[in-house]
């Protein structure tokens, strides 16, 4: 017999330390592939800093609330340190405990819908916590969400271990024994055990029902709603104006330039061509989402109500209507044709291609263009105050008044040409958008 020293120095025999780790297991029916991973769970696999934000606690919304964090990913989890690269030495102070997210069961997903930020991904765990994880750089943001997905895809399905799991393995192990055991002694269950397997199977039954009888509410439901256009027409569902076709916005109200978009102007002429980068400043996001819904709901707008004060308010959201565009103002049918036309060395040729392109625009596109670069003019000509100059506004304006229908590689080169229109437009405005004589 093979015997080992046990800690407190007793010779303790392998065998008998063997057997008992057997009936251990076999009491259950459970073996360590059940319990614990092939993998470390200790092991870092990755960390670095990403923006992050809790939109959801245990199924509960949660007001998003963006910071950065120290994200260390393992095999089973990921947690999230306050600006700490040393998330071991953050342990050690007295009451500080890293925000854990189990990923065992755990969805991930890219999102665009709950965040106006781009590169932005949600996890979903199974307690019904809901994480969104973001940064700007793409190859970063694309490395962090293919990392973390072939963690959750790493962890066995079947294998969900949480407290509460493996007590419920270790209730159903007990459970087939005793039915196993009393199967031996007798083939007839005792009346309350008969009892028991009526009940559970008449649930069965009775859930089963209750499904069906909930799809097929849910289909008749699906095929008697009224349609849009008849919401529209009843006047329950009002015309948007963000993210609405520019031809569509103005058809609606019988113009070629949306008021929304006069009204801005006007607002912005009567108070903020002196300000202090006016346009490139950005607006409180909150006070402008609130701005975007008022104008989507209510017919009357009025720019000088008080919580319109901050002007940066009213060009920021200016700058998201065109933004929110479903086709920019510039076509995407032009754009090539104003990139190859900003390419002309000539200058005269330069401006009378670009003035002709101009001129072929479809004639919302044409009068909006108009009255903003007309706009735009006079910000410039207040350079010397508000610091902004056509170059600065054309980097502002470029990337949101034209754009390309499919990005490619090239987005930088397209980035300069979109600033280079804008800035050639706004510096020779009279000769683009005058008359034939001048």
């Amino acid at each position: 017999m093979v015997l080992r020293r046990s800690s407190a120095g007793l010779a303790v025999p392998w065998e008998h330390k063997i057997n008992r780790h057997r009936r251990n297991l076999s009491q259950h029916n459970l073996t360590f592939a059940d319990i614990i991973s092939t993998q470390d769970p200790t092991v870092v696999e990755k960390e670095g800093y990403l923006l992050k934000a809790k939109i959801a606690d245990g199924g509960k919304k949660l007001r998003k609330n963006w910071s950065t964090s120290w994200v260390v990913l393992t095999a089973r989890k990921m947690e999230f340190y306050k600006e700490s690269k040393q998330p071991a030495l953050a342990n050690l102070k007295p009451g500080y405990k890293p925000e854990c997210v189990d990923l065992c069961g755990a969805r991930i997903e890219w999102t665009s819908e709950k965040s106006s930020r781009k590169n932005v991904f949600q996890i979903t765990t199974v307690s019904g916590n809901e994480f969104l994880l973001q940064s700007d750089i793409d190859f970063l943001i694309l490395d962090w969400f293919h990392a973390i997905k072939n963690a959750i895809d790493r962890l066995p399905k079947e294998q969900r271990i949480t407290s509460r799991n493996l007590e419920f393995k270790l209730r159903r192990s007990s459970s087939i024994e005793l039915l196993h055991n009393l199967d031996t002694e007798s083939k007839e269950p005792k009346p309350e055990h008969r009892k028991s397997l009526i009940f559970r199977l008449n649930y069965s039954a009775s859930d089963t029902n209750d499904r069906s009888r909930v799809k097929s509410r849910l289909k008749k439901f699906i095929s008697r709603r009224p349609s849009l256009k008849t919401l529209q027409e009843k006047g329950l569902i009002k015309d948007q104006i963000f993210g609405s076709h520019l031809h569509l916005v103005c058809e609606h109200e019988k113009s070629t330039v949306p008021q929304f978009v006069r009204l801005c102007i006007q607002a912005v002429e009567r108070r903020g061509l002196d300000v202090d980068g006016i346009y490139r400043v950005s607006g409180n996001l909150a006070t402008i989402q609130k701005l975007r819904f008022v104008v989507n709901q209510e017919e009357k707008l009025n720019l000088d109500d008080s919580q319109w004060e901050d002007i940066h308010v009213v060009t920021g959201a200016l700058k998201m209507f065109f933004r929110e565009l479903p086709e920019p103002l510039f076509p995407y049918c032009f754009f090539e044709q104003f990139v190859e036309a900003i390419k002309i060395q000539d200058n005269a040729t330069r401006i009378k291609c670009i003035r002709s392109l101009v001129k072929k625009l479809p004639r919302p596109n044409y009068d909006t263009m108009k009255i903003l670069f007309e706009h735009l003019q006079k910000i410039a000509a207040k350079e010397s105050v508000n610091l902004m100059s056509t170059q600065s506004l054309g980097i502002v304006f470029g990337p949101t008044l034209l754009r390309p229908e499919k990005e490619t590689g090239n987005m930088a080169v397209h980035m300069l040409y979109q600033n280079q229109i804008v800035e050639l437009m706004l510096s020779e405005y009279s000769k683009i958008f005058g008359s034939e004589e001048d």
